[in-house]
């Protein structure tokens, strides 16, 4: 029993170094999951302090935000609380306009972190990825950037 348990936590510990060394060393998306307790949030908090990339952390919740230190999806991406529709004009035609500072972080970052994953719908992640074309790289997926997504798809549904 002894031996499994080793044998496990080894596991853990090089699943971690090798989502450490994607982010740090890579451009490629990744998706970070597992249940309750594996360390989801303690790896992002140990990110945030030790990564040197330029990083933005959003959840889709309030208190998932809090619990991420980080701010709302829909506040960072002024997105609308209604379904998300490509090419849809909201309010007076504003749709994807920001102030210049937010421009010019959204063109400084070079990782954007989502918690809670599970919690947020694909027109959503559709919309994050048309704003980050629009102000990075209209040619590549979410303009560019590298995307960490992490949550537990078993947890709660969008």
């Amino acid at each position: 029993m002894e031996k499994q348990a080793t044998n496990s936590a080894a596991s853990h510990y090089e699943e971690r170094e090798l989502a450490w060394d994607i982010i740090a060393n890579t451009g490629t998306h990744l998706f970070l999951t597992g249940r309750a307790g594996t360390g989801k949030t303690t790896f992002l908090h140990e990110l945030r302090a030790s990564l040197p990339k330029s990083m933005v952390v959003v959840a889709p919740t309030g208190i998932a935000a809090i619990n991420a230190q980080g701010t709302t999806i829909h506040s960072f991406f002024q997105l609308s609380f209604g379904p998300n529709i490509p090419g849809a004009q909201h309010a007076m035609g504003k749709r994807f306009k920001f102030r210049k500072e937010k421009i010019h972080i959204i063109r400084s970052i070079d990782l954007v972190v989502i918690d809670e994953i599970s919690m947020v719908r694909a027109d959503v992640l559709d919309a994050i990825d048309a704003v980050l074309r629009r102000y990075r790289n209209y040619r590549k997926p979410f303009g560019g950037v590298q995307m960490l997504m992490i949550g537990d798809i078993q947890q709660l549904p969008p």
